[in-house]
């Protein structure tokens, strides 16, 4: 039987393309898997087109997250909602731009790892909880104060997360992407005085796809990946080795 059969996934902003792309790799290895966004309509897609359960709650609302989660029977989470914020220096953020990106990419992420480790620990199997960092999160990069900052901060929860959950078998580590090129990153990482320098610095000169970050994430909850634990992987081409 495969060891995936019956082991369930919450995996959050599952209506967006990292998200999206995870849920379709985890349902064909056989996962239960639950789709969660901010509203219903977010999520419709991929439920008709996979299967897996909707969810839905606000990441910004620790009640409306702990009322979800309460009594689901989880074996991992892919925390991968968040929100992109704004282009800015240090010199021209809007300080209420930065303290939602926080709010959602960081603090939420810890109130899903908080909820959801709780129903882990209830059930005495382990797990795995994978959280959707950036390679902003490794290196500077300009106009990234906001969302940099916001995703240095979730590296830090996936440390202090595997420490303190690793006595009760729970693995927690973070990926760390380069862009992936939308529709949503072209109007800016699409622009050639922008595009080109980067890919030049980028040993595999290319933008990542949807699929190349959901693979790594998905092995990472598998069993295979059972001695790895408190990591944040970068999964750039090479950009933060530079």
């Amino acid at each position: 039987m495969n060891v995936s059969t019956g082991r369930t996934i919450l995996v959050t902003g599952a209506g967006g393309g990292i998200g999206g792309a995870t849920v379709r790799q985890l349902v064909h290895e056989g996962f239960d898997v639950i789709a969660a966004g901010r509203t219903a309509d977010s999520v419709e897609a991929i439920v008709a087109e996979t299967g897996a359960r909707p969810l839905v709650f606000d990441l910004e609302s620790e009640g409306e997250i702990a009322a979800a989660i309460e009594g689901l029977n989880l074996y991992g989470v892919v925390n991968c909602g968040g929100w992109g914020g704004e282009i800015a220096t240090p010199m021209e953020t809007d300080i209420a731009v930065f303290d939602k990106v926080m709010s959602i990419n960081a603090r939420g992420s810890l109130l899903v790892t908080k909820y959801a480790s709780r129903q882990m620990i209830r059930l005495g199997n382990g797990g795995s909880i994978v959280n959707v960092s950036s390679q902003a999160s490794l290196v500077a990069l300009s106009g990234h104060i906001s969302y940099g900052s916001s995703k240095a901060a979730l590296d830090n929860i996936t440390r202090v997360s595997a420490l303190e959950l690793g006595q009760y078998g729970i693995r927690v580590n973070s990926v760390n992407p380069t862009v992936v090129m939308t529709p949503m990153s072209a109007w800016y990482w699409g622009r050639p005085e922008i595009e080109g320098p980067f890919l030049e610095a980028m040993p595999l000169h290319r933008w990542a796809t949807e699929e190349d970050i959901a693979a790594p994430i998905v092995f990472l909850l598998g069993d295979g990946a059972a001695m790895i634990s408190g990591i944040s992987l970068p999964i750039d081409g090479g950009y933060s080795s530079r």
